[in-house]
């Protein structure tokens, strides 16, 4: 994409972006002027002069100010014609598509500005490699490995990675919770939970997935970066990548022969499902209490109650028993669950909004969600510190306690430096 004869102002692409912007305000509150102005001429060639006339001047007197528009209308007219005929408006489109600051604030998109020494004016702007908003935004390349790369970036995007690695982090610590000395620590125990944690992650991927493709419109506007939002992945594309993962998701808990492991599958498959899909009765996320109990049912009881008993009973053939330990790991996770289910809604107020999401942040606001967030956090690790201080083995008491109160003060004071108006900084992407 070309811009021919920009003035350089900065020599950033952040200040042509604003002197573009500039140009197309000034130009849309003139429009209807403009648009008045052609009547006229029209009226005037079918000879309707004195009609027109007392039109115009009797909306002038009414609205002084538009006497001083009157006169820039030519200027601005000649402008929105030069800025049509160039193409220029075209560049004015896309960056509208998305945010500029999710456009502008990416190392790896960033505009490159060449300029020519002989003169002040930007000679070829272009960008490099294309806005992530467009079909087919990745720099294309005939390097392999390039494109490669990219593909694998665009599905580590449509997996959402958090939750990638919240399942990983939270079934490798459950199932830690298993082991009772040195020697449990045998190749069985890993393969049972490698096991498990791709069947989970192919689970994780049907779910995300699913509700990208009903939440397309509204991904748009809160997470235009997505690859189905961005149109780097159409829909057919996630079709098959969601029907593909539940497929091998389920395969591989029946082939495993795990029946714990098959029953999270399936809680987490069926709640999945009624949280995100457009039926009646389901799409459960319209409502925050049911979007809360979802969560809470799969994060914080079904998963670090299943996964504890697949290596219970399918690697060390245990009875069933639910240690301290697995209950104060539900404890924790229940607190955790809540703020999830409350915090992934803040920085999506604007599209909520828009399309009718009635969550606690609509509400409420993002101010007190937040904070009601950070709380419930902090009584997470309190409640930590109370059962590590009563630990009867010393090294115990100290970690839990010390590590615990470590992480509270962060937290808090990380919280009191926070900009909840800039949605970069509450915002997790990687």
């Amino acid at each position: 994409m070309f811009i021919q004869g920009l003035p350089e102002e900065k020599g950033t692409a952040f200040s042509t972006y604003q002197m573009i912007e500039e140009q197309r305000e000034r130009i849309e509150r003139s429009r209807p002027l403009v648009i008045e102005q052609i009547e006229v001429t029209e009226q005037r060639r079918r000879g309707k002069i004195p009609l027109a006339i007392r039109s115009l001047s009797s909306k002038m007197k009414r609205n002084p100010m538009k006497r001083s528009s009157k006169m820039k209308i030519d200027n601005n007219h000649k402008l929105l014609w030069n800025l049509e005929r160039t193409g220029r408006r075209s560049s004015v489109d896309i960056l509208n598509k998305n945010s500029a600051e999710y456009h502008l604030n990416q190392p790896q998109q960033r505009p490159r500005l060449y300029l020519r020494s002989s003169r002040t004016y930007l000679v070829n702007a272009y960008l490099q490699p294309p806005l992530e908003s467009q079909p087919g935004a990745k720099y294309k390349t005939n390097n392999p490995w390039n494109s490669i790369k990219n593909a694998a970036d665009t599905f580590y995007q449509f997996s959402r990675p958090h939750t990638v690695k919240g399942t990983v982090f939270s079934i490798i610590s459950v199932s830690l919770l298993a082991v009772e000395k040195m020697s449990d620590l045998n190749p069985l125990f890993f393969t049972k939970l490698l096991q498990a944690v791709i069947a989970a992650l192919l689970m994780n991927t049907y779910v995300v997935g699913l509700n990208q493709l009903t939440d397309i419109d509204i991904d748009k506007v809160n997470k235009p970066y997505l690859p189905l939002a961005s149109g780097e992945y159409s829909v057919g594309t996630g079709v098959m990548i969601v029907t593909s993962s539940l497929t091998m998701s389920f395969w591989l808990g029946w082939v495993v022969g795990s029946w714990p492991l098959f029953v999270a599958l399936f809680v987490h498959f069926v709640l999945g499902t009624a949280y995100s899909i457009n039926l009646p009765v389901l799409r459960w996320k319209r409502s925050p209490v049911a979007a809360a109990m979802c969560i809470l049912i799969v994060r914080a009881l079904s998963n670090p109650t299943t996964y504890f008993l697949n290596m219970q009973i399918q690697v060390y053939e245990r009875p069933v028993v639910f240690p301290r330990s697995l209950i104060l790991a539900t404890a924790v996770m229940t607190f955790f669950s809540i703020v999830i289910a409350l915090f992934k809604d803040i920085p999506d107020i604007d599209g909520d909004k828009i399309f009718g999401i009635q969550s606690f942040t609509v509400r409420m606001g993002q101010k007190w969600v937040f904070w009601i967030c950070i709380s419930l956090l902090e009584m997470a690790y309190v409640v930590a510190i109370l059962v590590g201080s009563i630990s009867p083995c010393l090294w115990n008491k100290v970690i839990t306690v010390l590590g615990h109160s470590v992480l509270a003060t962060t937290l808090w004071a990380r919280a009191k430096s926070l900009d909840l108006k800039s949605k970069a900084a509450i915002t997790y992407r990687t």
